[in-house]
């Protein structure tokens, strides 16, 4: 499967967005893959292979992988990425294409939605919140009360907090404390996850604690029962960092929107699980998307 690459320019500050391409145009409704924060495409690992000769777009966030840091330090909200989004989609001469969105991914597929329906055919969105993911991370609101000083500290020494980023995340040791309190060690290989925590190490902790916050204040809350394309929400049973209530409101409010919950999957369900996974969104795909069903015929 050849990958083609590509830069878009932001509308906004004129920052330069990279992107990759790959598959056949005009097989099947493309597809646009939004990562999570300090995330450049390690959980499509598996899913990218799985999507046959569909046209797929992959872009790296502001100062993520191929992307250098935004022009304007303050545009890495929602809103920014949203907007970024849809450039790409221009950029990459593709009209309407479905948002899979994991993580922060899932906001930016919506904040998308919100500001560029036209663009969206459809929605597929694993292990996210709609709104103020750090109330919730791991059960509490700790992280969101703890944001406002950390954010402090790394800006008094932020190469300091960039140095042992690079030296300690993308470790044996990091894995070993990640599967402790997050992924699922039995189910996933140490080579599913290393390429996220080399990713985390490469992202300026600047950028990353300013996404952090702005995805923190961010929510999509309100238009959620405005959402009239296909949607289809997964949930992990055992997500620490978005549990899996905040899918199960988002099924709820959105209408039609189907859900699929794996009881034994963390927050890295699309790496965990692979094959049940990469199933329920091809499905997806055919039955909503390139085939969908009309009114007069759906099933009771």
């Amino acid at each position: 499967m050849s990958t083609a690459w590509g830069y878009a320019v932001s509308p906004t500050d004129g920052s330069p967005l990279f992107y990759e391409s790959w598959g056949e145009r005009g097989h099947a409704t493309p597809v646009l893959l939004c990562d999570g924060i300090g995330c450049d495409g390690y959980v499509w690992r598996h899913l990218r292979h799985d999507l046959g000769e569909r046209f797929c777009v992959h872009p790296h966030y502001r100062g993520h992988g191929r992307t250098a840091l935004p022009r304007d330090p303050a545009r890495v909200t929602m809103e920014d990425l949203a907007d970024d989004v849809a450039c790409v989609l221009d950029d990459a001469l593709v009209a309407q294409a479905v948002l899979i969105g994991h993580s922060m991914g899932v906001q930016v597929a919506l904040e998308t939605y919100r500001r560029h329906a036209a663009h969206v055919a459809g929605l597929v969105l694993l292990c996210g919140a709609p709104s103020h993911p750090l109330r919730t991370f791991r059960g509490s609101a700790a992280l969101e009360d703890w944001l406002p000083l950390i954010q402090r500290w790394i800006q008094r020494a932020p190469g300091v907090f960039n140095r042992v980023s690079r030296a300690v995340l993308p470790t044996r040791l990091a894995y070993e404390v990640a599967s402790r309190f997050e992924i699922r060690r039995e189910l996933i290989e140490p080579s599913d996850f290393m390429p996220y925590l080399e990713g985390m190490a490469r992202i300026d902790a600047r950028l990353f604690i300013a996404m952090l916050s702005a995805a923190g204040q961010h929510s999509a809350e309100d238009m959620l029962r405005d959402v009239t394309v296909p949607t289809l929400v997964i949930a992990g049973g055992r997500d620490g960092f978005t549990p899996p209530e905040r899918s199960r409101a988002i099924a709820t409010a959105i209408p039609g929107a189907e859900l699929l919950e794996i009881p034994n999957a963390s927050h890295t369900a699309p790496i965990e699980h692979p094959q049940l996974v990469n199933l329920a969104i091809r499905d997806f795909l055919s039955r909503r998307i390139d085939r969908p069903i009309s009114p007069q015929t759906t099933p009771e």
